[in-house]
Formats: C-alpha cells, structure tokens, sequence
C-alpha cells in the first residue's frame, strides 16, 4: 500500500492561500519586491531560484514567521490571513522549517502531538479530535509502526517524516515546507517528495514548497515560481517556467534543459568548465 493511502478517513480539506503585493525588508533594504503567488488545493506549488533569491523568505512570510512591509494574505479568497490571531492562523496552514533538531526523551507520538497546540484549551487538556488527528497523521506519513520509539533514535529520514506528521496534525489545508529534502539520502528525498504528492492528490492539501534541485521540482510540482534577486520572474507549469533562457538567466550559468527518455519529465543541467573533460569521460570505452 502506497504511503497515503493508509488511514484516509476524512481529515482537513484544503484551502486556497492567495499572496499579493509581498515585501519583505531587513534592517531597510527589500529582500522580496512586490511578490505574489497563490497555493491552490490538490497542487503542489514549487518556489526555485538561486541563494539570495527570497524563496525561503517568501515562504515563511505566508506563514507569517516573518513580518512583510506590505502585503495581503487571503484564505479561501474571504479570510484575511494577517487579521487571525496566531492561534486561528495555525488551523489554517501549517509549516515545515529548516533544521528542526531532534527532540531528546520524547516518543514519535509525543512529537507528533505537538501539532495539536492550535487546538488544546489554554493548560492543553481539552482536545477532542486529538488522538483522532495524531492516528491519522502517523499512518500517513508511514511511522505508525515507530509511534512508541525514542525520536532520537530514529534516522534523519525517519524524523523528517516525524515531524512531517507533526504538521499534518494540526489539520491545515495548507502545509508549507522548506527544503524538505536537505541533508536526507536519495532513498529518503524521493519517499519524502512521493509523500508530498500524496498530500495533494489523496489529501487534497495545498502544498507550497522551497526546494534546490530542479529536477525533483520538475517532478513534483503542478506549478513552479521562479524568484531571481526577490521578485518573481515566473510562474506557471513546469514545462513554461523551467526553460534554459529563464533558468540560464536567473542562475547566472549556462543550464540545458530536455526531456529524460525513460520518465518523459524535464532534466537540468548546469554547464561548467570542465563540462567537456566529464563529457569525454562518459564516452570513453
């Protein structure tokens, strides 16, 4: 059975997040110009561009971690994101940072338990839907079997899923996720990104994502944005955006782009000095 399709019983359903006029400043100089975008459910919308670009910015303003010059945030096209208390937000959309250490003397399900804040009286005793919600997300993420395991002994795969499910806890329609793969093995980054199209298609979350590697967001996304220097350059489906004179141009180096023969889905690749030495190498007998 495909991870996401345990345990479906009916969870959040999915909500549109839309962001118009976004700028973000630090200490007076804009790092993110007038940038909007928007999070649809069942789609997974993937942010690119180089280091420096905003993405993750970006991100972390929709989720409102980080406070813009200016901007507008709406749910569902009626709910004024930046008017709801933190707490309200927090049922709506959900996010995944970078980085988050690995909890000591705590079980898989203690962790995954914390995604219920939003939910729990003001001394956390009142929680209805709570074991309901914590079941549903560790069978969805795959680590039911680990509920009772000491997070920190689990591997950093293991634990990215962990505290994947901590944020399918809180029941959002939209879950954020910033660069979800780094520091994970290849088996453990093509599972995650396996999981995350699971959101979309069985869960029907809005997914927005900050990833690195062109070809797993060629693979990923429904749509793709494309920042350069804070603003949005593109947006559009993989196809549109992912070309060689909009990438070329917004990496600063040459990059080819066409189609993998076995997958049909679009390939990157980034060309360097020795492009021609790695070339010859390949063809040698």
């Amino acid at each position: 059975m495909r991870v996401g399709e345990e345990n479906t019983a009916p969870g959040p359903r999915g909500h549109e997040l839309s962001a118009t006029g976004v700028t973000v400043a630090y200490e007076r100089v804009d790092v993110v110009h007038n940038a909007s975008l928007t999070l649809r459910p069942g789609e997974v919308t993937v942010l690119v561009g180089p280091n420096g670009s905003g993405k993750s910015t970006l991100l972390r303003t929709l989720a409102r971690l980080q406070r813009p010059r200016s901007a507008d945030i709406v749910i569902d096209s009626a709910t004024d994101g930046l008017a709801l208390t933190p707490r309200q937000f927090s049922r709506h959309v959900a996010l995944l940072t970078q980085g988050r250490p690995t909890p000591g003397g705590l079980t898989v399900r203690d962790v995954v338990e914390f995604g219920r804040y939003p939910y729990r009286s003001r001394w956390g005793t009142s929680d209805p839907g709570g074991r309901a919600a914590v079941d549903r997300a560790l069978a969805v993420t795959g680590v039911a079997e680990l509920a009772h395991r000491g997070a920190e002994h689990l591997s950093g795969g293991q634990l990215q899923r962990v505290w994947l499910a901590c944020c399918l806890a809180q029941e959002t329609g939209v879950v954020l996720l910033d660069e979800p793969t780094t520091y994970l093995d290849l088996r453990y980054q093509v599972e995650l990104l396996d999981l995350v199209r699971d959101l979309a298609d069985v869960h029907g979350i809005a997914v927005g994502a900050v990833l690195h590697d062109l070809d797993q967001a060629a693979a990923v996304a429904d749509r793709i944005v494309l920042l350069h220097e804070g603003r949005v350059v593109a947006d559009g489906l993989p196809g549109e955006v992912l070309t060689a004179r909009r990438l070329t141009g917004a990496y600063g180096i040459r990059i080819e782009v066409d189609t993998d023969p076995l997958t049909g889905r679009l390939r990157t690749r980034a060309i360097g000095r020795h492009h021609s030495r790695t070339e010859r190498l390949s063809t040698t007998p």
